[in-house]
């Protein structure tokens, strides 16, 4: 029989038939000894073929081909990385001007890794209601930016419902996949967009102003207006695995439009002379803060950038 894998929790997978039914899961043994160098062989959004047994769980036999997933370097340092979901339609990421901050290294590093994976993505800045001045004169210079790159940005309060409808919008029919830090309202904000989720919240540290763990695993949510959400846990740093140092600049968006136009085929964008990127940053055409954070990305600068730090 054949399902959808709705929540992992490292050892067993709770897995949604095709006729609805949701039946607890384990995997064989084979997933991994296939190389797999994963925390996780099989993800949320897996479509699975499994074999029920006498106890009525199941076994996970196979994995059909994903459509696509998105993946992470994994915090435990004996394996290489952490996917955190396959098979989506868009992603869905919670940006906060303070409590807690998200830098743009982290949202940067992010949305790079959703398009080498061929992930939309859409980038939601939460907690409008509570910002001073300058912290609404920041989300505007970060939202016009990002604007002008090509991304989709709302703004919206999970707490006044502010812009909530556009959100739901952008959800409905869609296998869309939420992520950000933890804290900056991601369980509230489903909350809010599916009252009957019910989800469990939690209150922002106020000693370090960043989030407590509410979603400990991934899981699928279905939603009344039609589509999937997933939740995944909140990150503290989102780590670039498996990448080309090369084919970098091809997944910022700004850079990959005038990549042909830069006199060497193998121009890297550092010190390379009639470099058009470089030729665009000087005029402004491209925002410093993202030249600066594909630098970090290319010097792979695990203290900087993979903890999200600067601006």
């Amino acid at each position: 029989m054949k399902g959808i894998v709705i929540k992992s929790t490292g050892s067993w997978y709770s897995v949604r038939l095709a006729n609805g039914k949701q039946i607890e899961a384990r995997i064989k043994g084979k997933f991994r000894l296939k190389g797999i160098r994963t925390t996780n062989p099989i993800a949320v959004g897996d479509n699975v073929i499994l074999k029920e047994e006498e106890d009525g769980t199941a076994v996970i036999n196979e994995i059909e081909k994903r459509k696509n997933y998105i993946i992470r370097k994994s915090i435990n340092l004996s394996k290489k990385s952490h996917i955190l979901a396959a098979n989506v339609d868009q992603a869905i990421l919670i940006v906060t001007i303070s409590q807690p901050k998200t830098y743009t290294a982290f949202i940067d590093r992010f949305l790079v890794t959703a398009e080498a994976y061929h992930i939309p993505t859409v980038i939601v800045f939460n907690k409008i209601d509570i910002y001073s001045d300058e912290e609404k004169k920041e989300l505007a210079f970060l939202k016009y930016n990002y604007e002008k790159i090509g991304y989709q940005c709302i703004e919206v309060s999970a707490i006044e419902k502010t812009n909530v409808d556009e959100l739901i919008e952008v959800m409905k029919n869609k296998v869309s996949m939420i992520s950000g830090h933890s804290g900056v309202g991601k369980t509230t904000l489903l909350n809010t967009v599916e009252p009957n989720l019910n989800l469990k919240t939690s209150a922002i540290s106020e000693i370090h102003k960043s989030g407590k763990h509410t979603t400990t695993f991934a899981e699928m949510f279905e939603l009344s207006f039609g589509g999937f959400i997933i939740d995944t846990p909140g990150i503290k740093a989102f780590g670039l695995i498996n990448f080309d140092k090369a084919e970098l600049s091809h997944y910022f968006l700004e850079m990959r439009e005038r990549l042909k136009e830069c006199h060497f085929n193998n121009c890297l964008h550092i010190n390379e002379p009639k470099c058009a990127i470089k030729e665009a940053l000087e005029k402004g055409e491209i925002i410093e803060f993202r030249y600066q954070n594909y630098i970090g990305m290319y010097n792979d600068d695990e203290e900087e950038n993979y903890r999200g730090l600067g601006y």
